[in-house]
Parts: C-alpha cells; structure tokens; sequence
C-alpha cells in the first residue's frame, strides 16, 4: 500500500506546481498600460499616423469586422491606410462617444464624418497585452457618400 501512494503523493506535488507554473505565465493585466495604447492608438488614427498606429499592433494580432478577418502587420497596415483615405485628418469630424478600460479591455463607441465616408456609430473592442493590441473588433454603421 505504501508503494502506491507515494507515487501518488509526488504526481500531486508536480501537478500543484504545475497549475501554479500556469498561473504566474498569465499576463498581467494593467489597465495603465491599456488606457495608454487605446490613447496612443486613437492620435495616430486621428492624425493619419500609419507607422504610427502600426507601432501598437505585432504580427500576431487580428482584426475582425463583419466582413473580414485581418491578420498580421501586412493585412492591418493594408485596412489602415485605406482608411485613412476615407477619413483624412484635416477634413474629418470625430466624436468619441464612449470609452471604458478594464484590465486589458478597451471599448469605445464613436462617430466620424468625412466628405466621403459617414460613420453613424462606430464600436471598436480591444484586447491589450504587453503593450500591443492582439484581438481588436470593429462594427458599425457606415455610408458612403460617394
């Protein structure tokens, strides 16, 4: 009997190491940090800043809208900078309608308006670790009016 549960004991021991191994590998959430690139994040977008904005994304980070699913720093500098001939900086009206950061969430609600493009509602979400954003969501109402 005393064969099996030392065994036993010992797999516990790994196993509670282990968990605890996994725990301290989490990032650490710091909402500091987080209002920081949302803040970083929103002067580049507004200043047409594209090697800018592209500083708060890595190669591993996505980008979803309802119509696509963009990964990688080719594919977002690619939707930036068409963006941003949609809403150039000296002709575009931009109201932030909301902003909220919790731990390493940052969501706002927005609206733009362009000579070409109109965002009725604009809803983006946020997920930042390490200092870069590596999940973002962007949904909204847009028209074009061209």
């Amino acid at each position: 009997m005393k064969k099996i549960i030392l065994p036993f004991v010992m797999l516990m021991v790994v196993m509670a190491c282990a968990d605890k191994a996994k725990v301290e590998q989490a990032p650490p959430f710091d909402e500091a940090t987080t209002q920081s690139v949302l803040d970083h994040h929103m002067k580049t977008f507004l200043g047409n800043d594209l090697d800018g904005i592209m500083a708060d994304y890595s190669e591993e980070s996505v980008l979803v809208t309802p119509t696509n699913t963009i990964k990688g720093i080719t594919e977002i500098r690619d939707n930036f900078a068409r963006v941003f001939t949609l809403l150039p900086k000296d002709s575009t009206n931009f109201k932030m309608n909301k902003s909220v950061v919790v731990k390493d969430l940052a969501y706002i609600i927005w609206e733009a308006e362009s000579p070409k493009i109109k965002f009725e509602y604009g809803s983006d979400s946020f997920i930042i670790q390490n200092g870069k954003i590596v999940r973002q969501t962007f949904a909204g109402v847009v028209k074009m009016k061209e």
